[in-house]
């Protein structure tokens, strides 16, 4: 038979009992990946293989669209040792040399002599390569490897020890059941955690009862759907999921995260969507901690009205096609009836005792033992606020009551029973209090944004309390010693990093980043242990906005021509660099960005000795026409920066191409005369302060 005519579809599956629901996406995207590479690496399956993923609550299994059942032979070329080693004294193979061809399935005969060898100098010494036609790995040594590799690798959490009925020990995520392997109609002869393959599966646990059998692999998912009552890929039941809940909400419209839909995705083979309700009552408590119950504790979707209020009717999501839905609605009603009636027992419990007189309380608990306590936390952020409020447009007495009463709500049973609800929490029970409305929107927008994309606070108070709170963090955290490592970053300065920029660049908000980081250190002032290194920490925050630049499409040479100019006054960053956007689109732009280029080396080789320009010494022609020409325009320019209208500051520079390119065409800057150079030279830095007021356009040059 040949290689092409034994082409055959290939399927794998390994049934468990239930996979962690978290992971089960990324398990089975890892287990198809790992695998179908193997496979393709081997030659087995060419690289355009169709590859169909399966990740169900009790499956992993992965379905390629063609597979050989032996990979072609194939040259190979493997370094041995070096010929040092290889040889003896004699000039005869050594021990270590054969050894080595063995391990390769080659020896030294008459169908391999020691001349057939290829000597190659690696730059220190020369190496032995030996070049041979390999047999191609059959279908099973390929997929028993891949399989193996598959498991190896899979992103398991935590891995359990277990016994098979045979007495075997077994290390795996949850206890394996079945292995089915098919090549085709033929089952693969491969073994896995103490299983040996057949063609056996099993269906939906509730639904179908005793093993099915796959007679082709390409019948796999089309048996287990029909037959079996399960839907073993993940995406086509996420789908389902998705249509089922969008019909079940009709005019409502559902709360449903990413994360969610993942999670209830993993945790049915059969998924049918109902509708159900809950008493009305509860929705005088705070629509956060209900849909929060719902989903954290029941894997429920939320429901609200066209206006974004909740409504008292939910969906779940059933792994089972019930002859009487009823009995399960009701069920589950029972359930988040409790569910609901401890969330209103927390609110009416945390309403009875003010936000402040939980504000001594936060001394007890640890903030980091080398910082205090969140009691000593708030009383920065309290005094950083009340020193920044005026600033930014904020109101001093409602920026520090705001700082204060920002984390009291961690000591509130509702925040410890849903640690998400901070800042949401300490809101709403602001406003139970009396609390000036915008103080009650401070606590909760002090904690944006959040993640990646999230909204900023929406008032200037809450804004300033959000800076007050990563600030104070990113100082305090990188004061002790404990600045981001690699891909760790324990305490999300990083975020914090990300949220200052967005605050000060998004939202406009006129301070300097020095200015505050200095200031923020200075409110550290009584804890010994927070030494920060502010010049690093400055440009740490600027790596976190190179990176947000980057993401909103500025290229790096745009974004360090701005911030070699600015790298302080955040809030003018944005503006720049669309004023230096259009400008570059000019056709006068490019030329006097290589004229900047040439002005900036010149002044690197030779700084001005002095800034004044003789008159005196100005020679007729292109000399005397750029400064006549700077004279006028210059003034200009530093008119609409102050104003900052920086792509006005820009266009005006553009009546300098024709008076530059003049100049350099016919005016040796390096005389000969030591006067008359420095004159130049002076003319040369008036040229260069003037051309990047908004950005440092030598960058920008090709």
């Amino acid at each position: 038979m040949s290689t092409e005519s034994a082409l055959q579809p290939l399927l794998i599956e390994l049934l468990t009992e239930e996979l962690p629901p978290k992971v089960l996406k990324h398990l089975g995207q890892s287990f198809s990946s790992v695998f179908s590479e193997h496979l393709i690496r081997e030659g087995i399956c060419a690289a355009d293989v169709v590859i169909t993923p399966f990740a169900a609550p009790r499956r992993l299994a992965v379905h390629l669209s063609a597979a050989r059942s032996k990979a072609p032979d194939r040259l190979r070329r493997e370094k041995l040792l070096p010929v040092a080693i290889a040889l003896d004294a004699d000039g005869k193979p050594t021990a270590p040399l054969i050894k080595k061809l063995a391990g390769l399935d080659r020896r030294l005969d008459e169908n391999l002599k020691l001349s057939d060898l290829e000597r190659v100098h690696d730059g220190k010494q020369e190496v032995f390569f030996c070049q041979f036609q390999a047999p191609g790995v059959t279908l099973k040594d390929a997929a028993q490897a891949a399989l193996e590799a598959s498991l190896a690798k899979l992103p398991i959490p935590k891995v359990m020890n277990y016994q098979r009925p045979d007495g075997q020990q077994v290390q795996f995520v949850r206890p394996a059941h079945r292995l089915l392997a098919l090549h085709g109609p033929t089952v693969l002869p491969i073994s896995i955690l103490g299983l040996q393959a057949d063609r056996l599966t099993e269906g939906h646990r509730f639904h179908v009862t005793g093993p099915l059998v796959v007679n082709h692999a390409d019948d796999y998912e089309s048996r287990l759907s029909r037959d079996g009552r399960v839907i073993p890929g993940f995406a086509k039941r996420r789908e389902l999921i998705l249509s089922q809940v969008a019909q079940q909400a009709a005019a409502d419209r559902p709360v449903i995260p990413d994360d969610l839909v993942d999670e209830v995705t993993s945790l049915v083979e059969w998924p049918v969507v109902l509708a159900a309700h809950f008493d009305a009552s509860f929705l005088s408590v705070p629509q956060e901690c209900l849909i929060l119950t719902m989903q954290q504790n029941q894997k429920y979707f939320a429901l609200t009205d066209a206006h974004g209020r909740l409504v008292n009717r939910f969906l779940l999501v059933s792994n089972i096609e019930s002859k009487d839905p009823s009995v399960v609605t009701s069920g589950n009603e029972r359930v988040l009836r409790a569910r609901l009636s401890d969330a209103a027992f927390f609110f009416d419990q945390d309403r009875k005792k003010p936000l402040i007189s939980r504000l001594e309380g936060l001394a007890q608990v640890v903030y980091h033992n080398k910082i205090g306590s969140q009691r000593d936390r708030v009383g920065r952020m309290a005094k950083l606020a009340q020193q920044w409020a005026g600033r930014l447009g904020a109101d001093p007495v409602h920026a520090h009551r705001a700082a204060l009463l920002a984390k009291c709500d961690l000591l509130t049973d509702m925040v410890g029973e849903f640690p998400e609800l901070q800042g949401t929490m300490g809101s709403y029970y602001a406003l139970h209090d009396q609390e000036a409305g915008d103080v009650a929107r401070a606590i909760e927008g002090h904690y944006r944004p959040r993640f990646s994309g999230d909204a900023l606070a929406d008032t200037p108070t809450g804004l300033v309390v959000a800076l007050a709170d990563k600030l104070e963090t990113l100082v305090g955290i990188w004061g002790i010693g404990l600045a981001p490592t690699g891909d760790k970053d324990p305490f999300a300065l990083r975020r914090h990093a990300l949220g200052v920029v967005r605050m000060l660049a998004e939202a406009g908000l006129a301070c300097a980043l020095d200015d505050l980081l200095r200031e923020t250190a200075d409110a550290f002032s009584e804890v010994p242990n927070v030494q920060p290194d502010l010049s690093t920490l400055h440009q740490f925050v600027l790596d976190r906005m190179r990176a947000w630049l980057k993401e909103k499409g500025y290229t790096p040479e745009e974004i360090e021509a701005v911030l070699a100019i600015s790298p302080h006054q955040l809030s003018q960053v944005l503006p720049r660099l669309e004023a230096l956007r259009r400008f570059m689109l000019r056709p006068e732009a490019q030329s006097l960005c290589a004229a900047n280029k040439r002005i900036a080396n010149l002044l690197k080789k030779s700084p001005a000795q002095h800034l004044h320009i003789d008159a005196t010494r100005l020679e007729a022609g292109a000399e005397t026409e750029l400064v006549n020409a700077l004279k006028t325009i210059s003034p200009k320019a530093e008119e609409f920066l102050a104003k900052a209208q920086y792509a006005e500051a820009l266009n005006s520079l553009a009546g300098l191409k024709t008076p530059v390119d003049a100049f350099f065409d016919s005016v040796m800057v390096m005389a000969d005369d030591t006067a008359l150079r420095q004159n130049r030279i002076a003319l040369m830095h008036q040229l260069h302060v003037a051309m990047n007021q908004v950005a440092d356009l030598s960058r920008l040059a090709l």
